[in-house]
C-alpha cells in the first residue's frame, strides 16, 4: 500500500487538499461524466439505444478514460482507480448528475488522504 501513498498524500498541505478534495474531483466528473459519458449517452439513444451491451459502453469508456487521466501517477494509481472510477461511471448514469459525482469523488479522495496519513503514524 506504500507505493500507492505518495509524499503528497502521506502529508498533504494546504494546496494539495484544495486540488484533490475540490478541484480535480469537480473538473474531472465534469468532463468525463457530464461530458464524455452524457455525449455518449446521448450519441446511443439517438441511434436507437443499440445492442443491451452497446449500452453499458458510456460506462465502460469513461471509467478507461478516468484511469487514463491518472496514468502520470504511475500505472499502478490508473488501474486503482479503475474501481472508484467505475462506480463513479455507475453513479452518473443512474442520477445524471456529475455534482454528486464530484461529491462522491471528494469523499474517496478524503478517504485515500486519511488512509495514507495513517500509515505514518503507525
Amino acid at each position: 500500500m506504500t507505493h500507492f501513498c505518495s509524499t503528497q498524500l502521506q502529508a498533504p498541505d494546504f494546496a494539495v487538499c484544495l486540488r484533490l478534495l475540490l478541484l480535480s474531483p469537480a473538473l474531472e466528473e465534469c468532463v468525463v461524466r457530464a461530458g464524455l459519458q452524457e455525449w455518449m449517452t446521448r450519441q446511443l439513444a439517438a441511434s436507437d439505444g443499440g445492442l443491451p451491451l452497446a449500452r453499458g459502453g458510456p460506462v465502460l469508456v469513461s471509467t478507461a478514460v478516468f484511469g487514463l487521466l491518472h496514468i502520470g501517477s504511475g500505472w499502478q494509481h490508473a488501474l486503482a482507480v479503475l474501481a472508484p472510477g467505475l462506480a463513479l461511471a455507475l453513479l452518473y448514469q443512474r442520477t445524471r448528475s456529475w455534482t454528486w459525482c464530484a461529491l462522491a469523488h471528494s469523499g474517496m479522495n478524503a478517504f485515500a488522504i486519511s488512509v495514507c496519513e495513517l500509515q505514518i503514524n503507525f
